[in-house]
């Protein structure tokens, strides 16, 4: 074997350092399920001596908890899908359906849109808790808020030319 045929291969095997990675991530998902049973738990006992705004809070810090969790699942299932090995999964009933059209720039755009939903919910926690908030504190929040957006609109804009790209390409030859 030549020495640019084991160097390939070499290469090619180094996807597989992330495997590890990946399963980091579903230590950190338990630990988030860990997190929204206590959560779910505390809004339980004490949801006959709270007043309706700290009920909301608790539910969109759940909603928030969820939203991680499905962010975490896109990662971990997704990026191993892209980047390590396939997913033999072509007849399980659970398969997702987003799984059979996933690549990197489909992915990117999914965690940007889960990274807006995760912003928009704390967005949303700190409006309705906004007289206990400093102005320059909930003014940041909103200047990020917008700032994921415009990113999520570039990418988003910048994966369609690269993909009328390809079309055009492909149409060419």
């Amino acid at each position: 074997m030549k020495f640019s045929q084991s160097m390939e291969r070499l290469i090619f095997w180094s996807r597989w350092l992330q495997a590890p990675l990946y399963l980091g991530l579903i230590v950190a998902q338990g630990v988030y399920v860990f997190q929204f049973l206590r959560e779910l738990v505390h809004l339980v006992t004490v949801s006959g001596a709270s007043a309706e705004t700290e009920i909301m809070l608790s539910v969109l810090g759940l909603i928030d908890v969820v939203m991680i969790a499905n962010l975490l699942i896109m990662v971990i299932i997704g990026g191993y899908e892209t980047f390590v090995s396939r997913l033999d999964l072509d007849d399980h009933p659970d398969q997702p359906e987003w799984l059979s059209h996933v690549n990197a720039g489909v992915l990117k755009i999914k965690l940007s849109t889960a990274i807006i939903g995760i912003s928009s919910i704390h967005l949303l926690k700190t409006f309705i808790n906004a007289g206990n908030m400093p102005e320059q504190a909930i003014q940041w929040q909103v200047i990020i808020h917008l700032v994921f957006l415009l990113s999520a609109m570039a990418m988003a804009f910048t994966d369609r030319l690269m993909n009328q790209s390809v079309l055009m390409t492909k149409q060419n030859h």
